[in-house]
């Protein structure tokens, strides 16, 4: 059993969620080893991925202490069953309440996906315990800096073009943490160098 505030406390103090999205799901699973063994051990499998609820019930089991999570959830089916397959938290390109509630009611943090200071307080008002800024490549580091000087309270976590090359930037620039997708998945043979440089590059 989990609490959800210990999924996104552990998050924040990771400062990364690696996303391994991928067409094949033996990919997407040797990324998800990989990455988890060179020490980033916050893993997010979207529902996009081929049998994605497989694939986060086989990585929960091979490594137990690792936080798995499930991504591009939509709605309320979608994240019971993905709990039920061990994702201790869920992540959507947008803002659903019933993926908010069904987190909730079994425990799973949530993480909705935003664009704008108005989404942004409307997350904060469903209850959002992280919220995802997607994507932040349409972005820049000083729009988040920007935002957060209105809303200081919003636990934000940019998602999209970001590598070790700018993950300090969006930090410093005041997120909670970093999604990491395509700079893991691009190159799955070097995946787990790829994530020991993120790593070194939010230490």
């Amino acid at each position: 059993m989990s609490y959800r505030w210990e999924a996104s406390a552990r998050i924040a103090q990771r400062r990364l969620v690696a996303i391994v999205r991928h067409a094949d799901t033996s990919v997407a699973e040797q990324v998800g080893d990989a990455v988890i063994e060179a020490g980033l051990d916050v893993l997010e499998v979207p529902l996009t991925t081929p049998d994605a609820l497989g694939a986060i019930e086989r990585l929960s089991r091979r490594h137990p202490q690792a936080l798995i999570g499930a991504g591009t959830v939509l709605d309320a089916a979608s994240a019971r069953l993905a709990i039920l397959a061990g994702a201790r938290f869920l992540v959507s390109p947008s803002l659903h309440a019933d993926v908010l509630q069904t987190g909730h009611r079994y425990g799973a943090a949530v993480l909705p996906g935003v664009q704008t200071p108005t989404e942004v307080v409307q997350a904060l008002e469903a209850g959002a315990d992280l919220i995802k800024l997607f994507p932040a490549d349409e972005h820049t580091p000083g729009y988040l800096k920007a935002v957060r000087a209105a809303l200081p309270q919003a636990p934000i976590v940019p998602t999209g073009g970001i590598g070790a090359a700018n993950a300090r930037a969006w930090l410093d620039a005041g997120a909670v943490a970093l999604g990491v997708g395509g700079s893991l998945t691009r190159e799955p043979a070097t995946a787990g160098a790829t994530a020991a440089a993120l790593l070194a590059a939010v230490a």
